[in-house]
């Protein structure tokens, strides 16, 4: 006889002992000792006889476990173990949690520690965190569509975002060549969607005209804010390093015997040594900054925390404080000093050593690593005289090539 919704709602614990109560085809509840209803169903499958969980009562209703009993003889029927079915489905539920865009984006960052400083892998997972992450994150990467991606997308260029949503596309794009190099998927929806975002105008970062620079320098031998801060955009402009590169910069990663600036692998952009020829006036500015400072690990440390780098915004405060908001950053005196040398007939490959550009060919870059170094030394030492003539009103003659 068939169970009802009552006779199954009633059902109470009899003694110390699980009971059944059948209903039909197969399907039955067990009521435990302790009040417990579960239901389940008996079956055959090649010549054996095998149970199959179907849930517990009342999550799982009598109307709801006749229809999983339903499915399951349904499956049998057609030679499946619905057992093992149910066992490979989880299979496929857990591996697709694995794969999930997330977890391979989150592998994909990790791998590119000998590539990457700590600080651009954390921009790198925190921009796809944001904007990606919430849209997609769950999905197993071999499902997600090019459409799928570029609704996400769009949602970043619907905020006037447009250089951050190509920022984007760029790292999903390598987070999917990662996933199919790894076997996780064979289909890279990014590759997809070239052309589809909103084209963004480049715009380089504020940089000084040689021109300019005769009254920026004396702005700064009479800025009145921080001594730290007027001797930081000096060496900037000495050395032309990267401003994270200067606001890290160590005592021990300098050798004033030899007048040079050994930047490690771990705090450049392209996670390679970087040598650094002090001039004169970089020693100069050096020694101020170690009668300031020479007590502490850093060259620049912090106004409230002496152990850690000062403010990545210090020095375009500063900028901005001279009257120089929009017209000059700090990452802006690499390219006035790239274009001034270059003006002046310097070895183009020369200076573009000097800035740390690493060539394509990693064979060459190897090969490059302290290529030119005497030139360099020559080089830093004449952009330092260079800037001291500029602060006597010496202008830039550029030399005319041919071809």
């Amino acid at each position: 006889m068939a169970l009802t919704d009552a006779a199954v709602r009633n059902a109470k614990p009899n003694g110390d002992k699980a009971y059944k109560l059948s209903d039909e085809k197969g399907l039955y509840l067990i009521v435990t000792a302790n009040g417990g209803k579960w239901w389940r169903l008996d079956y055959r499958h090649d010549g054996k006889r095998k149970t199959l969980s179907l849930g517990t009562y009342p999550e799982t209703t009598l109307k709801e476990a006749r229809e999983k009993r339903d499915e399951a003889r349904k499956a049998v029927s057609q030679g499946i173990d619905p057992s093992r079915q149910r066992r490979v489905s989880k299979l496929k539920e857990r591996i697709a949690r694995e794969n999930s865009f997330e977890n391979i984006a989150k592998e994909w960052a990790g791998r590119q520690a000998n590539r990457w400083t700590p600080d651009h892998h954390d921009r790198v997972v925190t921009s796809l965190a944001a904007d990606i992450f919430p849209e997609l994150g769950e999905f197993p990467v071999n499902e997600i569509t090019a459409q799928d991606l570029l609704k996400a997308l769009r949602k970043i260029e619907a905020r006037g975002a447009h250089e951050t949503a190509g920022r984007v596309l760029q790292r999903c794009g390598a987070v999917f060549k990662y996933a199919i190099v790894t076997g996780r998927c064979t289909y890279n929806p990014a590759a997809d969607l070239r052309g589809s975002l909103t084209p963004v105008k480049v715009t380089h970062r504020a940089a000084l005209k040689a021109s300019e620079m005769p009254e920026f320098l004396d702005r700064l031998a009479n800025y009145d804010g921080h001594v730290q801060t007027r001797l930081a955009i000096q060496l900037l402009m000495l050395t032309f390093v990267r401003p994270g590169e200067l606001r890290g910069a160590a005592w021990q990663e300098f050798d004033f015997d030899l007048s040079e600036w050994r930047i490690p692998a771990e705090r450049m952009k392209m996670r390679d040594e970087h040598i650094v020829p002090l001039s004169r006036q970089a020693v100069d500015v050096l020694h101020q900054l170690h009668v300031i400072n020479g007590a502490y690990p850093l060259v620049f440390p912090g106004a409230n925390k002496p152990h850690q780098p000062m403010s990545e915004n210090t020095v375009l405060f500063a900028l901005y404080r001279m009257g120089y908001h929009g017209r000059a950053t700090g990452h802006g005196f690499r390219a006035t000093a790239s274009t001034i040398l270059n003006e002046l007939g310097y070895n183009h490959d020369a200076i573009e050593r000097q800035l740390a550009h690493a060539p394509r060919d990693k064979i060459r870059a190897a090969y490059n690593r302290a290529q030119y170094l005497p030139e360099r030394r020559k080089l830093m030492q004449d952009w330092a005289d260079i800037i001291d003539g500029f602060k006597n009103g010496a202008k830039v003659i550029p030399i005319r090539r041919n071809g």
